[in-house]
């Protein structure tokens, strides 16, 4: 899925949408593309990259502790590469299993691909002998919409 950041009236990034949603935001004209691809058109308009809505949306809610946790955040904070080998990444690891009271949080999170996520097991990282490639980090906002 193609994805096209949304980009705030004051040029500051919001997130990401997909190009359904973004053909959607310029027909209702809550947005004008800011940035597209050359020589390709979806009907009238062109192909957009970024948008940038045409009404400034107030965002306080950003500058609270961060986004919340979510597997898909996780994969994106982790740029889809697994942890432990570096290979493409489609699960999460718990880093302190579950079954050992390992929450779901930024920190005890990271993307794996299914044979480290296997071979792990429930075990930490030094008890199946795997070394994390990255210790992992919550990220920001900015770091989520920018990705």
């Amino acid at each position: 899925m193609e994805a096209v950041l949304v980009l705030n009236a004051d040029l500051g990034p919001l997130h990401r949408v997909s190009l359904r949603h973004a053909i959607r935001m310029l027909c209702r004209r809550v947005a004008v593309v800011h940035e597209s691809e050359p020589h390709i058109r979806i009907g009238v308009f062109p192909r957009p990259k970024v948008l940038r809505l045409v009404s400034y949306v107030v965002t306080c809610w950003r500058y609270t502790k961060g986004p919340a946790w979510s597997r898909g955040g996780v994969l994106r904070r982790d740029g889809n590469r697994c942890a432990y080998c570096g290979g493409e990444a489609f699960t999460i690891d718990h880093i302190l299993p579950s079954s050992r009271g390992g929450k779901n949080t930024w920190l005890n999170t990271v993307a794996a691909c299914g044979g480290c996520n296997q071979r792990k097991g429930d075990r930490t990282p030094a008890e199946a002998d795997m070394r994390l490639r990255f210790q992992p980090k919550a990220p920001s906002w900015y770091a989520i919409a920018k990705r």
